[in-house]
This record gives C-alpha cells, sequence and structure tokens, in this order.
C-alpha cells in the first residue's frame, strides 16, 4: 500500500497562533478558555468560549477579510502555516511546485459561515436588503474555507468539504488519505475550521445542557473524564496538514512528521445528538483504523480521545477505547487536549491529530487538565494534569473525532518515516 506522510503542520487556536505555541501550551497545560466580554453574554446562562490566541484581522488586511467569514480567515491562517512548513511557497504561481492537476484540497467545517449568515440577516432584518454584503453567499458556505484555499495553491484534482458535525476535519483527512491512496493525487491539503461562537450557537447549545456553565472559572471548566464536569466549552479555531505519498516527499526533499497510517469510518444510527452507549461505532472506528494501518492495538501507544467533558459521552468513550484496545489498552497513555482548547468542532479532529503526531515526534503526551476527579473505574491510562513520556522506538497513536448525527471517524498515524 503506498505510503502517506505528513509534511506540513499548520494551526491557530485558543492556545496560540501557531503550531509551536499551541503545541508549548498543550504541553504546559494552558488553558485557552476564558471570559465571554461582549454584552450578549450577560443574558445567556453559558459565559465562556476558547476564542482563538490571535485574532484573524492582527493577519489577514481588512479589505481581503471583508469578503471572507471568520472560519475561512482562520482557515487560511493555518493553511498558509501548513504550506510554508512544508517548504512550499504560498505566493507561488501554477504548476511552478507542484502538479495541480495532482493536488487536493479536503478541509471541513462543521457548521460553516455562520458569522456571515447571521451577521447578515441582522443587517437585513434592521436596515434593509441594500445592506446586505453581496458576498454573502460564497462567505457562508460550507466549502468557502476549502475552496479558498484550494484557490490560493492551485489545487485542481478536488477541492473537497466533507461534514459530519464534529467528526468533520477527520473525516476530510480520511478522504485525501484515500485518494492519495488511490493514485489520483500525489498531495494534499488536509484539516478542518470554526468559528461558531456567537450568542445563537452559545444559546442553543446550552438550551441542550450540553456545555459547561462554570462561569466563574473558565479555566477549569473543561474537565474530561472528572467527576464534576459539566459539559464541553465552545472554541474556535483551524488545524491544517500537507500531507503526501512518501515518493513524493522524498523526490522534492520535504521533512517528514510522521505517517498518516490508516482511519476507520462507522456510523452508530442510533440517535441525532447522544452516541450508542455500547460504543460499537466508536471502537469499531478504532479497529477499522488499525487494522487499515496493518497495525495491532498492542502497536498503539497514545490515543488522543474525542474527550469533551460531557457526562455521557466521556463515559461512553471511555468503554469504547478499552473495548477497541482489549488487553492493550494498560500500554496506551490517553489524553483530551480539548481540556485546554475546548471544542473546536469541526476543526477539533484536525488539531488533535496534529497533538498525536507532535506526541509521537516529541514522545510526550500532553496532560488533560482539571482532572482532578476522575470518574471510578475509567479503565483506561489518563495523562492527568501533567505531560507524560512516551517510550523510544516505533509508536502509532489514535486520535478519535464522534459527531451529532452518530459520525465515528478514528485516524491512526506513527513515527515512521520521522526525519527531524
Amino acid at each position: 500500500m503506498t505510503e502517506i506522510v505528513i509534511t506540513g503542520l499548520g494551526a491557530t487556536t485558543p492556545l496560540g497562533g501557531d503550531v509551536a505555541s499551541t503545541w508549548a501550551g498543550m504541553l504546559a497545560g494552558r488553558s485557552g478558555v476564558s471570559a465571554i466580554t461582549e454584552g450578549w453574554a450577560e443574558e445567556l446562562p453559558v459565559k465562556i468560549a476558547a476564542y482563538v490566541k490571535v485574532d484573524p484581522s492582527e493577519v489577514i488586511e481588512r479589505v481581503k477579510a471583508r469578503r471572507l467569514d471568520r472560519s475561512t480567515q482562520l482557515a487560511l491562517i493555518a493553511a498558509q502555516e501548513a504550506w510554508t512548513d512544508a517548504g512550499l511557497d504560498w505566493d507561488a504561481e501554477e504548476g511552478t511546485q507542484v502538479d495541480p492537476q495532482r493536488l487536493i484540497v479536503s478541509v471541513a467545517s462543521g457548521i460553516g459561515g455562520l458569522h456571515s449568515l447571521l451577521n447578515n440577516w441582522d443587517a437585513h432584518r434592521d436596515k434593509g436588503y441594500r445592506r446586505v454584503s453581496p458576498f454573502t453567499i460564497p462567505m457562508l458556505m460550507a466549502n468557502a474555507p476549502a475552496a479558498n484555499i484550494g484557490i490560493q495553491v492551485h489545487a485542481k484534482a478536488g477541492v473537497h468539504t466533507p461534514v459530519s458535525a464534529c467528526a468533520s476535519s477527520n473525516e476530510a483527512i480520511s478522504l485525501a488519505l484515500d485518494q492519495l491512496r488511490l493514485g489520483r493525487a500525489d498531495i494534499a491539503v488536509v484539516g478542518g475550521t470554526e468559528a461558531t461562537i456567537h450568542p445563537l450557537p452559545i444559546a442553543a447549545f446550552g438550551q441542550m445542557q450540553a456545555v459547561s456553565r462554570r462561569n466563574d472559572e473558565p479555566e477549569r471548566a473543561s474537565r474530561p473524564w472528572d467527576v464534576d464536569r459539566d459539559g464541553f466549552v465552545m472554541g474556535e479555531g483551524s488545524a491544517v496538514m500537507v500531507i503526501e505519498t512518501l515518493e513524493h516527499a522524498k523526490a522534492r526533499g520535504a521533512k517528514v512528521y510522521g505517517t498518516l497510517a490508516g482511519s476507520g469510518i462507522t456510523a452508530d444510527s442510533h440517535d441525532i445528538v447522544q452516541p450508542d452507549p455500547t460504543g460499537e461505532g466508536q471502537f469499531g472506528a478504532m479497529r477499522k483504523a488499525i487494522a487499515d494501518a496493518g497495525l495491532s492495538a498492542s502497536d498503539i501507544r497514545h490515543v488522543n480521545a474525542h474527550g469533551t467533558s460531557t457526562p455521557q459521552g466521556d463515559l461512553t468513550e471511555a468503554g469504547s477505547i478499552r473495548t477497541g484496545l482489549g488487553s492493550a489498552v494498560d500500554g496506551c497513555v490517553v489524553t483530551s487536549t480539548k481540556s485546554m482548547t475546548g471544542h473546536l468542532l469541526g476543526g477539533a479532529g484536525a488539531l488533535e491529530t496534529i497533538a498525536a503526531v507532535l506526541a509521537l515526534h516529541d514522545r510526550m503526551v500532553p496532560p488533560t487538565i482539571n482532572l482532578e476527579n476522575p470518574e471510578p473505574d475509567l479503565g483506561i491510562d489518563i495523562a492527568a494534569l501533567t505531560a507524560r513520556p512516551l517510550p523510544a522506538g516505533d509508536l502509532a497513536a489514535i486520535n478519535n473525532s464522534f459527531g451529532f448525527g452518530g459520525a465515528n471517524v478514528a485516524v491512526a498515524v506513527t513515527n515512521a518515516n520521522q526525519s527531524r
């Protein structure tokens, strides 16, 4: 089977405006959650969120930004870092670096251009149709982030936008993995983005009792597997990778972070919100990813869990990890970086896959912060409160992403082909 390697990383998150600062924040156990300072939060029961550390207005010039939804702005920032990190020129002319007919983009969003949709509706309602931006549709459409990246890098082999709620960006990674293995492209830009910190989704998730109301202690609100958890924290940001066939990477002398070894996709078809309590779809996705990667459960030394900090979701996933890995679970270190970043929804999987790649690369698992009183009998080894070292040798990791509608996607990565 064609080997697919990871050659570029990019991110803008609640912990930092790039991968280096985000990763440093994860290893240090810093929280990116804070109080919402906008006046609209005053009437809501939920007054906390995880905004990006570096606002896109500090990076993208104002005239260009006015034609892009916030989700697209974040995606372009992350994509530029990943493309540059892969040794490629973001502003190069078409065909001068890679064959555009062999380049794809697969970048997801769970919700899309929500700010553009709702802000232009407000303008229409309050000031009339003439105040609606002519760029509203290309700003709000779910494929706008992928399309704008595709235009920038001149991708001609396909520009894709899988939408599967909080599993979206891992599904985008999986789709591109398949396309490269099938020989339909040599190189891909993959990942996800989300920007939905806005009164409507905050209110809606609050009405569902899905988000934390620990307003007096924002930094301690996201606490996966802790008995005092009361829901996830809304986050925003984007994470993007450049992946390519090993042959293509070698031909252009690219550095390699590791190998994108496999993926597994299942569906619960159980409930539109709650996971199947048996975990069948979740551990099924993990087992598929392990098999697709040509690995065994004993090879998996780290799981970056979906770990949202919801009462039922955390328990179900702990059981799924136990079942998916079987007796090998004892040799696997689990963490949830959402304890620090909040939940990036459609962008979560890509960020957490990058975290899994870097955990193997640097042999260090970031902590699950705020896990002060773990649920009893979880049966998984969690890197609680402090980072945990990984052993030397050939290692593999899994990142889990589970979305509303019962979407389950697991991605397997290894440190094979790693070069520093």
